[in-house]
């Protein structure tokens, strides 16, 4: 019998890597003198990520991370917020620590002591809005399950977890502690596959987390395709069907389609001006359907709000919403 659960004081509680952007604009002519490779994601070391980060030009840093910039866009949009991640005790890992505490977000990790240095991701941006980017994972790497606080867990209406934690081996065991708190209290898990390379890497361990951990899934096309081994959206639509309560699938220029039981809602894309940044169009997406669905949104609605969050945000550099259009989202949802 199930122990009767805390207040859910918190609306949504996301576990992620901890890491701090630091975003800038770039031509193709440093990205070949930096040797990066335009679109991508590298991996890097200590070294390499202080040589990028002495060699960008001005820079806006901020807390980041996939599930914290997800979290981050769920308290701009006004929702109660959580945070669980590790960051060092030094510059960077104070920069996180104030910055996504500035935005009324619970954060009370204790930092590590010793090891490696805060995470960061250096990203470079190009004038046609492609993002490039660098990434030192150094102290979310030392996630351990004695991290995650099940009473905070038990707070939470939904735990929203990234699948870049499954990478780590510690993690992974965090993951599976948070998912199984959050169960034993009656809430809700949600995952966002996070990368198609991912997906690759952990395909049958994700096919049995969405099938009896997750509640909410969430994924885009390329993602959802690897997690099914299946050439074509319509097929991996088709195998997700069921697996999950609720399964909202991104499309890029597509729009998105949302799943849960017999239930179908094709969500047409939000209109977007002029693309900036494409950096955080799937996190976002994230933010505004959960923040739809702790405020007891339908799941159509859910969707039209994920779709405008992510298209408020590629229009500007960064992450996260800009307060003023994250109020102007939600106008028509009010």
């Amino acid at each position: 019998m199930a122990n009767s659960p805390a207040p859910a004081d918190i609306d949504v509680l996301g576990i992620g890597n901890a890491i701090v952007d630091v975003l800038s604009h770039a031509d193709e002519r440093f990205l070949a003198r930096s040797d990066l490779a335009k679109g991508s994601m590298q991996l890097i070391d200590a070294t390499r990520a202080d040589q990028l980060y002495r060699a960008a030009g001005p820079a806006m840093e901020a807390s980041g991370g996939s599930a914290a910039n997800t979290i981050a866009g769920l308290a701009i949009l006004g929702a109660r917020a959580g945070f669980i991640g590790k960051v060092s005790n030094d510059q960077f890992g104070g920069i996180f620590r104030h910055d996504i505490k500035s935005l009324g977000i619970h954060f009370d990790t204790l930092p590590a002591t010793e090891g490696a240095p805060t995470a960061r991701c250096l990203v470079f941006v190009t004038p046609d809005g492609q993002r490039t980017m660098g990434t030192f994972l150094g102290a979310c790497l030392e996630l351990t399950e004695l991290d995650i606080d099940e009473a905070l867990v038990e707070r939470a209406k939904i735990t929203y977890l990234e699948g870049y934690l499954w990478d780590p081996p510690h993690a992974k065991l965090a993951f599976l502690k948070a998912a199984e708190a959050a169960h034993r209290a009656g809430r809700m898990v949600a995952l966002s596959l996070s990368d198609a390379f991912c997906v690759d890497r952990h395909r049958a361990e994700f096919q049995q987390l969405v099938e009896n951990h997750v509640d909410i899934l969430f994924a885009n096309e390329q993602e959802i395709c690897s997690l099914w081994e299946v050439a074509d959206f319509d097929a991996a639509l088709q195998k997700t069907r069921g697996k999950t309560r609720i399964a909202a699938l991104t499309r890029s220029e597509k729009g998105s389609v949302v799943l849960s039981g017999r239930e179908l809602h094709v969500i047409d894309p939000a209109p977007v001006m002029r693309l900036v940044d494409t950096t955080g169009a799937g996190d976002q997406y994230a933010a505004g359907f959960l923040y739809g669905l702790v405020t007891g949104r339908s799941l159509a609605s859910c969707g039209r709000i994920a779709s405008l969050a992510a298209a408020e945000v590629i229009q500007h550099l960064g992450a996260r919403p800009e307060v003023p259009l994250a109020e102007q989202v939600l106008s028509d949802f009010v």
